[in-house]
């Protein structure tokens, strides 16, 4: 945790100690933007917040960052596999989940308030990305066709590769049901290691209560269908081991953020007019 404009800013010490690189995953405390008595640094566009106060919170972040000549590089994020590369900043924000550069100078963002962000960085070709991941994004294996584009585009080799998986909901809190226990399950063989519940039950479609009229529940008020508990940034982890990256340079963060919304904002916890977290990354135009 670093403390720079009033602010607190998380960082990676694998990223930090890349001299050209500038990254950060913003928290909660500060800021212009108010929920009920607290100020906070909202970084999204929200319904609930003046749009001129998330762009002064976005102009805090930078200048914490020490990127305020950075223009801000946003995605209108759709929890999909797209990725984009980009030789500047553009006029209007391209749908995707996934941002791209070899740029000096583009400060590359995502914005969670649950979902798994991803930094992603090129220590030899001098790349970075910046990733949003939620359930249908790590599914879809965003993290890794990001790098599969870094390779495309730049010659990046996931050998040469740092990363970084900032605050996101945890195991302990983020529940879901037996579709995406299903879906996981048909996608990756060690699906069963991220979830905590009648995993092998609910991917089987097995009923657990086969003789409903047995029970003393009346016709039409059945129990709901069982969860589970998914940990999506294990689910990342593991996606950008398979790729090549190495398990020494990939830094995980401990932080629920569910569990800790004193620190950071949770959909799932605190519902739509929660604020929005932003991880951001860049290349400097010229080293410190």
């Amino acid at each position: 945790m670093r403390r720079a404009g009033g602010i607190e800013i998380l960082v990676a010490e694998s990223l930090a100690a890349i001299p050209w690189l500038v990254h950060g995953f913003s928290t909660r405390p500060g800021g212009e933007s108010h929920l009920g008595e607290e100020r906070v640094l909202n970084l999204g566009f929200t319904d609930w917040d003046a749009r001129e106060k998330v762009t002064q919170n976005r102009g805090k972040l930078r200048r914490a960052l020490g990127a305020e000549d950075m223009p801000l590089v946003a995605l209108r994020q759709i929890h999909s596999d797209a990725a984009h590369v980009f030789s500047a900043a553009p006029a209007e924000p391209l749908q995707g989940d996934a941002a791209i550069s070899q740029e000096p100078g583009l400060l590359l963002t995502v914005q969670t308030a649950d979902c798994v962000p991803i930094l992603l960085a090129d220590r030899k070709r001098r790349v970075v990305a910046a990733v949003h991941a939620g359930w249908r994004g790590t599914l879809a294996r965003i993290a890794v066709k990001a790098l599969g584009r870094m390779r495309l585009e730049f010659g990046t080799r996931p050998e040469d590769v740092t990363a970084a998986l900032g605050p996101a909901i945890g195991r302990c809190c983020y529940e879901v049901g037996p579709e995406v226990a299903q879906a996981f399950a048909g996608q990756f063989p060690p699906a069963s290691d991220w979830f905590d519940g009648p995993f092998e039950r609910l991917v089987l479609g097995e009923e657990p209560n086969p003789l409903p009229w047995l029970t003393m529940m009346p016709p039409g008020h059945q129990p709901p269908p069982e969860r589970v508990q998914l940990d999506l940034r294990a689910a990342n982890r593991w996606q950008l081991e398979d790729a090549g990256v190495a398990p020494r340079n990939i830094a995980v963060s401990t932080l629920c953020t569910a569990c800790r919304t004193d620190l950071l904002f949770s959909y799932r916890r605190e519902g739509a007019g929660t604020g929005r977290l932003m991880a951001a990354i860049g290349i400097r135009a010229r080293e410190h």
